[in-house]
């Protein structure tokens, strides 16, 4: 077998692949002498069907199998030991691949049309300006923060009078002229918040009232003629609500009020486990230091999305063989048609451009992602999503499982490895350019992403 390759251009080329009948033959037969073993023919036991009955019966197909094998193989073999920066995948050539007649040829050629990606260079100094955005934990975040956790450790305790955030639980009754209307709606067990009606005279009607008093209230004022409110508090279909506008009797059974937990060594221990901060004072800076951490990534997002316009003007402009790189897109997807490729072309153009970019950094810096960078990397994302919940003292063995759980999905430990590199790569472009780091808080931060 012969393979060669002959360049177009610099930006394509055409490799060929000849291949004879000794490379193939020997294990073609071999293939037919095990399928002989195998086949179930009328006639014949199995294992004695007649060696040319069954190269009748199969041998076009093992023929075919067998040379896309040695087709595939080698053509991939030829790209990796070549070190050819081939574009997507090789595609049949539309003007040297000639046809093959499988039923009469014993030597195969193919052809196969591959694009390449442009050569360039990149070199970064301390000339290079760049700006690093980190996010100022303040006062404002940071109370709110510490408000989260003691609301959220915090306690339920029984109360004799109700006030606004109160959870009031009682029983329900629809009233006619002032008494129980007969047949009306009773609810038991109804329970409300003060806090979330609507209308301020209603919701005054049961501040300050006690255990066991009785307050008469309109719902459909309370509640401003909410249909979805009125109807799960009175437990009526929505079309029914119009049909009960007067006033209810609350029988006042229960009221249970939230409170928040205390700043001690007990909340401290719930929040970031036991004997990790020991003070106010170390409590409060362990939440600001979680805090910051949670905007690394978008941090590290925005440097590389403003290193990417340096590296881009760097880079100059890129030729690339467009009309190869638009047929290998039709192949790659059976969605794409070409009238979507043609109008999304110049946007997928500066995508492959930034591509090549990173890819030449990667190899000019030496930059790899081995197994423990993705699981490391996999703990991070799953401790920045406990997080959200407040839980910031998930044990390591939890983190570990929930990180090996995420990383047995193919597509995402992919994506983790991505973002594991993209990582590697902020933090080389950050030591080969002057750094600016630059504090600004978190509503600045956000609308730099408008």
């Amino acid at each position: 077998m012969n393979i060669s390759l002959k360049n177009n251009d610099a930006l394509s080329g055409i490799i060929k692949l000849e291949i004879v009948k000794a490379d193939y033959e020997s294990q073609v037969e071999g293939n037919l002498r095990k399928l002989r073993q195998k086949a179930n023919v009328p006639g014949f036991r199995k294992g004695m069907v007649p060696v040319g009955m069954v190269k009748k019966m199969y041998g076009k197909h093992v023929l075919i199998e067998e040379i896309n094998k040695i087709v595939s193989e080698n053509l991939f073999k030829y790209i990796r030991e070549n070190n050819l920066a081939v574009l997507g995948e090789p595609l049949s050539s539309m003007t040297e691949q000639k046809d093959i007649d499988f039923d009469k040829d014993e030597d195969f050629e193919f052809c196969f049309d591959v694009a390449f990606a442009p050569a360039f260079n990149i070199e970064l100094d301390k000339n290079d300006k760049l700006v690093y955005y980190q996010v100022a934990i303040d006062d404002d975040m940071l109370n709110k923060q510490v408000e989260s956790y003691t609301s959220h450790f915090g306690s339920y305790d029984q109360a004799e009078e109700v006030e606004e955030r109160d959870l009031v639980k009682g029983t329900v009754a629809e009233l006619e002229n002032g008494a129980p209307k007969e047949g009306g709606i009773v609810v038991e067990d109804a329970v409300l918040m003060p806090s979330y009606m609507k209308d301020e005279a209603e919701k005054a009607k049961f501040i300050g009232s006690k255990v066991n008093s009785v307050v008469v209230f309109n719902p459909n004022k309370a509640y401003e003629g909410a249909e979805a409110e009125i109807s799960s508090f009175l437990k009526i279909g929505k079309e029914d609500v119009a049909n009960h506008t007067g006033d209810f009797s609350f029988e006042i059974k229960e009221v249970t009020r939230h409170k928040n937990a205390e700043l001690n060594q007990e909340l401290f221990d719930k929040v970031f486990g036991e004997g990790a901060v020991t003070n106010e004072e170390e409590f409060k800076n362990k939440i600001k230091e979680a805090l910051a951490e949670q905007f690394d990534p978008q941090s590290n997002f925005k440097f590389l999305t403003d290193a990417r316009e340096l590296l881009s003007a760097k880079a100059g402009e890129m030729e690339i063989a467009d009309d190869l790189v638009k047929r290998w897109l039709l192949v790659a997807n059976e969605k794409n048609t070409p009238e979507a490729i043609e109008e999304d072309y110049p946007k997928i153009k500066e995508d492959l451009k930034y591509h090549f970019i990173k890819d030449a950094l990667v190899k000019k810096y030496n930059l790899n992602v081995e197994r423990e960078d993705i699981e490391n990397f996999a703990k991070r994302v799953a401790k920045a999503q406990f997080a959200q919940y407040g839980m910031l003292s998930v044990p390591e063995e939890m983190l570990d499982n929930y990180a090996k759980d995420m990383l047995k999905n193919q597509q995402t430990m992919q994506n983790i490895a991505e973002r594991a590199m993209e990582e590697k790569l902020a933090a080389c472009l950050k030591e080969q350019v002057d750094l600016e780091i630059k504090e600004i808080s978190a509503d600045e931060f956000n609308k730099l992403f408008e």
